[in-house]
């Protein structure tokens, strides 16, 4: 996660040029009006730029129910989804002439309860009501396969065999056209990618880019994993979050820097911790209650079986996991499930890829709110003795 000097600047706000003026200004042809259902399943329809206004104005409805898990049944009214404004983006590096703007689901003119983004907007008021801004960071961890032509999914690279390849050059220059493609496409839609690596597993990546306020962030974690899906496919690859896809292999997480601000000014940091973090005593209630809540935070932040592998391996090839199972925070130790790598930020190491973004960032942040109005604490900082971690880097 960069320095605040270093973030990247979030979407135009809503209050600038219209959706339709946008669009004809960029050439646009065709916008996907994007939302997810609980699950992160990415859905849309594609709008011609003839209808932008009825876009822009009305919404594009949906059957609900048809949706996936999104709280509706086959006899409920249509789901209208409301284009966000501010988080339209060009997106031409895929198909010429089409954009992205996510979208909030309304039934009967009201914000529907059950999406995700219109949850975590909930939980961003409430942290307003307090007047404080969540920024968050987000690593996003992924996989290259390739299916056979017997079906089965192998690497995408069969040379990327290496016993311990995370940060592996010649990893990463085989799969140069991929990453770069990938890098350029974040680059051109200001989001400040400042680094590409291959993770700890073998055919394992990572692509980041630059911390925002959590609904941009959360925004780009979902457009990030649709681009990589779509980029991968033209290659003739496949793009897996799956949280762990291979027995003996590192899992994918969703780490999240979570820093909490005021006015404009970070609230975490404090020169004079005595706790010897750099951190306040807001940030101590933080860390509070998201220990107070882990075990009920990892039923959205590993929400799925394969999670559990992940966070139940014992080894792997390169000898950790990198996946604490234990509701500890430290300083910069990836062993813990808080990582406080300096005084700016608290990283929280539980996620996978299986987790909504959305949900993911909205329930860390009730958490740690939890805690900051009951001044949690959450006593001292543990030390562990330097031995292979279960806590990819």
């Amino acid at each position: 996660m960069p320095s605040p000097a270093e973030a990247a600047d979030a979407p135009t706000d809503a209050a600038g040029p219209d959706l339709a003026t946008r669009a004809r200004a960029d050439g646009i042809q065709f916008i996907l009006a994007l939302f997810v259902d609980l699950t992160g399943k990415p859905c849309a329809k594609l709008v011609p730029v003839e209808a932008v206004e009825q876009l822009q104005t009305e919404g594009v409805g949906f059957a609900g129910y048809a949706v996936g898990a999104l709280g509706q049944e086959p006899k409920d009214p249509d789901l209208m989804v409301i284009p966000d404004v501010g988080s339209y983006m060009a997106v031409p590096f895929l198909k010429p002439g089409l954009a992205i703007v996510h979208c909030d689901p309304h039934v009967l003119g009201e914000p529907w309860r059950f999406a995700p983004r219109v949850i975590l907007k909930k939980q961003l008021a409430l942290a307003a009501e307090l007047d404080l801004e969540l920024k968050v960071g987000a690593e996003v961890e992924y996989f290259l396969v390739q299916r056979g032509a017997d079906g089965v999914l192998g690497l995408a690279d069969v040379k990327d065999t290496a016993a311990r390849p995370c940060y592996d050059a010649r990893g990463l220059t085989r799969m140069y056209e991929h990453l770069t493609a990938v890098s350029t496409a974040m680059n051109s839609l200001g989001w400040g990618n400042y680094a590409n690596d291959h993770e700890d597993g073998n055919g394992q990546f990572e692509q980041n880019f630059a911390y925002a306020d959590a609904l941009t962030t959360a925004d780009r974690v979902v457009t990030l994993r649709y681009l990589l899906s779509v980029m991968a496919e033209e290659r003739g690859m496949v793009a897996t979050f799956m949280p762990k896809p291979f027995t003996d292999r590192t899992g994918s997480g969703l780490h999240m820097h979570l820093s909490l601000w005021r006015g404009g000014e970070p609230v975490f940091p404090d020169d004079e911790d005595g706790r010897g973090l750099g951190l306040s005593p807001v940030a101590y209630s933080f860390i509070g209650g998201l220990l107070e809540h882990a075990c009920g935070l990892q039923a959205l932040l590993g929400p799925t079986v394969n999670s559990y592998k992940r966070t139940g391996a014992t080894s792997t090839r390169s000898g950790a996991t990198w996946s604490p199972r234990t509701a500890s925070y430290g300083g910069n130790d990836r062993t813990h499930l808080l990582r406080v790598p300096d005084g700016n930020r608290v990283e929280l190491r539980s996620g996978d890829g299986s987790a909504n973004p959305y949900l993911a960032t909205a329930t860390a942040l009730a958490a740690g709110l939890d805690g900051v109005r009951r001044e949690l604490d959450p006593r001292r900082p543990r030390q562990h003795r330097a031995r292979a971690p279960h806590a990819a880097s």
